[in-house]
């Protein structure tokens, strides 16, 4: 039986809360394939890789590349904790991912629906279809509960 966004959410969230735990910024990715499979799940690797591009977003970007050996992502649908920044935005636009999923909007860093608004720009190669807000409330409250321990 097939998984639902939920579902997929909810293993984004695990790799986010597993990200928390090494001390990074929790952000958890899940990459779907054309099939339903999961191609890859991530969370954030910054601080650990010290490298400002190892997003949860990006990793599982790169997994699944390599697993279709292709850089187009065609028919892939991205699941994510946190809505992506810029850096992100763009990489899912040059992946050609079909669907992003994300959980917590992001006033301050967000590159799809705040800030930079990525997708909108007539520049941008691909947009996928956006759905913010899945599960929220959980990956606001995981975000909000790392800072605060960090203050």
């Amino acid at each position: 039986m097939a998984k639902t966004d939920t579902e997929f959410m909810k293993m984004a969230l695990i790799a986010a809360n597993q990200a928390a735990d090494k001390g990074e910024v929790p952000v958890g990715a899940v990459l779907v394939g054309p099939t339903g499979d999961v191609l890859s799940v991530a969370g954030n690797r910054v601080e650990n890789d010290h490298d400002p591009t190892a997003h949860a977003e990006i990793r599982v970007i790169r997994d699944a590349a390599n697993i279709l050996s292709s850089p187009r992502l065609i028919d892939c649908d991205l699941f994510v904790t946190l809505e992506p920044c810029a850096m992100c935005a763009q990489a899912i636009s040059l992946a050609r991912i079909r669907r992003l999923v994300f959980a917590a909007y992001d006033p301050k860093g967000g590159g799809v629906d705040h800030g930079a608004r990525v997708f909108s720009h007539p520049t941008c190669h691909h947009a996928p279809e956006v759905i913010g807000g899945l599960l929220e409330s959980d990956a606001s409250a995981l975000l909000k509960d790392f800072f605060q321990l960090k203050r």
